[in-house]
């Protein structure tokens, strides 16, 4: 992953702005300086004059002790210039090494991390990631804490947002009450710059001009004419961990009732099945499902286009391979010559002229998607979720608990 291929990948998903990530490591810090130039509105370009912004950001690991257990979290940080990330990273390199991995892993309590950002500058903005993930998170069954309070003590006052994570969506967060007053907010730890991860999850944000003050506007203060306007989630389903399960023993992904009736044992080894972000959230909620609050954010439900054409095409697309095959890109690269962007293919071009561009069978999963139609087979413990066409609903999944569709 480098700028230009960034760019040129953004272009094809049609996105505007993207965050650099790994904004903290010496190395790619400075790739970014001789990549990227500052814009009049505090974000980044390309030098070569693509109309791409970039933001300076960076996803950061936290290890500290609370009620006697490690509690291991990401958090995200954006930053108003490469020089802040600078100065940041050499604060933060006393508590780990920024250079061992783009995404560093610190010794410190998240308070401390926070306090730390905002004194050096008050325009970051730094919130929990994937806050329900099993592994990782604010809320993770397996490393997490119960409230925003327990992770971020007195600097909580600090924090504006949440990001939704794959596996979940903002119906699920709305059900715990004490994250009403948090903007929601969708990202992709893409790991990649192909378009069926870079912007598979993004935010709408509705600003007078692209800058880094109406952007950090739009966070904090959630009302005025800089605001998020909405979320692009996947089905939670289509996350690695919205159900339970065990990967390794090959039992997932298991419903929520079914799992606390196992007590979470796995029944073929014994071990403690993965939590489920679907489980965690129930365990937390204070509100029923399909409770919506007052002035809620909107949000819509896409999946990767390349995934789609795969799945048309009768390829599993379940390995990368699958999914930059020619056969595949090829009818990608149509769609996208033909309307514009992946994102104006799966939201606004014309279904009929889809089917011209490409076939009758992509024309009608896309009208499946926007009309959320589309069945998975739930992910579990690493496993990321299946979409399943009709003529494959009825066979039996997991360890044979349901049938598809009593799942969705």
């Amino acid at each position: 992953m480098n700028i230009p291929e960034l760019m040129a990948f953004a272009r094809l998903k049609g996105l505007d702005v993207l965050g650099t990530g790994d904004a903290l490591h010496p190395s790619w810090l400075r790739e970014l300086k001789r990549d990227l130039e500052p814009d009049p509105g505090g974000l980044y370009r390309p030098k070569t004059g693509q109309n791409i912004y970039f933001i300076p950001q960076a996803e950061v690991a936290t290890i500290h002790q609370h009620k006697n257990r490690a509690r291991r979290i990401h958090h995200v940080i954006l930053m108003p210039s490469l020089e802040i990330a600078e100065q940041l990273s050499e604060m933060l390199s006393r508590f780990g090494d920024m250079s061992s991995d783009g995404r560093p892993v610190l010794s410190m309590h998240p308070a401390e991390l926070v306090e730390l950002a905002m004194n050096l500058d008050s325009k970051n903005v730094i919130f929990p990631a994937h806050v329900w993930t099993p592994w990782w998170s604010i809320f993770g069954a397996r490393s997490g804490v119960d409230s925003m309070e327990e992770c971020y003590e007195d600097q909580v006052k600090h924090i504006h947002a949440i990001e939704t994570g794959l596996s979940s969506d903002p119906p699920m967060n709305w059900r715990v009450s004490g994250l009403h007053r948090y903007t929601i907010l969708s990202f992709s730890d893409s790991h990649s710059p192909y378009p069926y991860r870079l912007g598979r999850e993004a935010t709408v944000f509705e600003v007078e001009s692209p800058t880094y003050q109406n952007i950090h506007e739009a966070i904090v203060k959630r009302t005025g004419k800089n605001r998020v306007e909405l979320t692009i989630e996947v089905p939670p389903a289509y996350g690695k961990y919205h159900w339970s399960g065990h990967r390794k023993c090959g039992v997932g992904p298991i419903p929520p009732e079914e799992a606390r009736r196992m007590g979470y044992k796995c029944p073929v080894c014994g071990k403690t099945l993965t939590k489920g972000v679907d489980d965690r959230v129930e365990e937390l909620a204070d509100k029923p499902r399909g409770y919506t609050p007052e002035n809620a954010q909107g949000f819509i439900y896409l999946l990767p286009l390349q995934e789609l054409i795969a799945l048309a095409m009768g390829v599993e697309p379940e390995s990368e391979a699958a999914l930059n095959s020619k056969k595949v890109w090829s009818i990608y690269e149509q769609l996208v010559s033909a309307f514009g962007s992946e994102l104006k293919v799966l939201l606004e071009a014309d279904l009929e002229e889809i089917a011209r561009a490409s076939s009758r069978e992509i024309a009608s999963i896309i009208a499946k998607l926007r009309g959320g139609e589309i069945k998975l087979i739930p992910g579990y413990d690493g496993v990321y979720g299946k979409i399943v066409l009709e003529e494959q609903a009825g066979r039996k999944i997991g360890i044979d608990f349901k049938r598809l569709e009593d799942f969705l």
